[in-house]
Formats: C-alpha cells, structure tokens, sequence
C-alpha cells in the first residue's frame, strides 16, 4: 500500500522551480523516482533526495505543479517547506514580471513577520 500524498502548490514554471530549489541549497535530480515507504516509488520531474530514503518530488498535474512525498517518512514540517517555496516563486517570478514590464525596483524589504515588502517604480 502506497502511502505517497500529493500537495497542490500554484506553482507553473519548472525551470523557476528548479532554480528555487538548487537557491535553497537542495541536490536536485531530474525525472527520477520519489523513494517512499518499503521502497515504493513514484516519478516526478525534480526530485529532492533524503538520507533517510524518503525523498520529495515536484511533479506536473494539470499545469500546475505538485508536491508529492510518503510524508510519514519525510521528516520534514510540509506547511513551512511549502511557504519557503512559493514565497521565493513569487518572488522571482515578481522580479522577471517587473524587469520585463520596464520597472525598477525602488526599494525591497523583509518585514519581521517574513513578508517581502517591495516599491516598484516607472518613468513615463
């Protein structure tokens, strides 16, 4: 019996994903399996392996992306690792948005509750 969840994040962009991963200093393997319970697998696009053999994999559902991962053995608080994530895709994907729409970033801060507070601007 598999005891793999799956976890929806609004995540779109693989190669932003991927970036973010490695940023957050994780070894990062592509299209491989996600090691679970008594050695049941399951494949995903990026593939974070764990010591412990309770790997966490993203993979493409529906254009969006998913977390999955038997989260029994994971070890890990998944609320947290998936707000460490999508901030720093929004984030990101925010950077690329304002350099591609000709704005400058007038000033950028992170508040004490973790928020990332940033002022864009534009001459026109």
């Amino acid at each position: 019996m598999s005891h793999f969840t799956t976890i929806k994040v609004q995540i779109k962009n693989g190669d932003v994903l991927h970036q973010i991963l490695q940023e957050l200093g994780y070894q990062v393997e592509l299209n491989s399996q996600v090691r679970g319970y008594r050695g049941n697998t399951t494949s995903a696009e990026y593939v974070i392996k764990q010591a412990n053999g309770y790997d966490l994999g993203f993979r493409q559902q529906g254009g969006i992306y998913e977390l999955v991962a038997d989260f029994w053995g994971a070890k890990i608080n998944q609320q947290d690792f998936i707000n460490k994530i999508s901030q720093k895709y929004a984030h990101k994907t925010l950077m690329e948005t304002i350099q591609t729409e000709g704005f400058n970033v007038e000033e950028e801060e992170v508040l004490a509750d973790g928020t990332v507070r940033v002022v864009v601007g534009k001459w026109v």
